[in-house]
């Protein structure tokens, strides 16, 4: 299969998953999957549970580690979140160094400022949730917010100006 048959493929999987399209998106990311697709790969190791053992090649972390294996420089960024999920900060610490070797800025950002504490809803679930920080590139001059340190996410369903 040619590339751009594949990514035409990928594209009809990701609409059919988004609900933009009728059908059954899992079993093409899977037939794509099998022929190396990498970004089929990435789809989904996102949507399976739990991480698994990186010998097993349909498992989370095996998705994501032949994805880069195949040249996927944001499958090295998948990779340490998943090990950030998983409490291993140093499998998160060696990913995000590799990422950043692979030439992912955002990566090479965040082992500068390693942090053991993000952001995210994720991180949260495991007891290592902080607050939204102005560096984050979050941050908005949000006029609903009552103290100036308070932070509330902008909603989704207005335009940017209205907010």
């Amino acid at each position: 299969m040619t590339n751009v048959r594949q990514d035409r493929l990928y594209d009809r999987a990701s609409a059919i998953l988004d609900g933009n399209a009728v059908g059954l998106g899992e079993p093409m990311l899977w037939h794509l999957a099998l022929r190396r697709h990498t970004e089929a790969m990435l789809a989904l190791s996102g949507r399976i549970r739990p991480a698994g053992k990186p010998a097993d090649p349909y498992s989370q972390i095996g998705l994501e580690r032949r994805a880069f294996r195949l040249g996927n420089e944001r499958a090295a960024q998948n990779l340490a979140m998943t090990h950030f999920n998983k409490r291993d900060l140093a499998g998160y610490r060696h990913w995000l160094r590799r990422a950043a070797r692979a030439g992912d800025e955002e990566a090479a950002l965040e082992v500068r400022r390693f942090e053991t504490r993000l952001p995210h809803a994720a991180a949260g679930d495991i007891g290592r949730r902080r607050p939204y920080r102005r560096s984050d590139g979050l941050w908005s001059g949000n006029r609903r917010a009552s103290k100036a340190t308070k932070w509330y996410p902008p909603d989704p369903f207005q335009p940017r100006g209205e907010q």
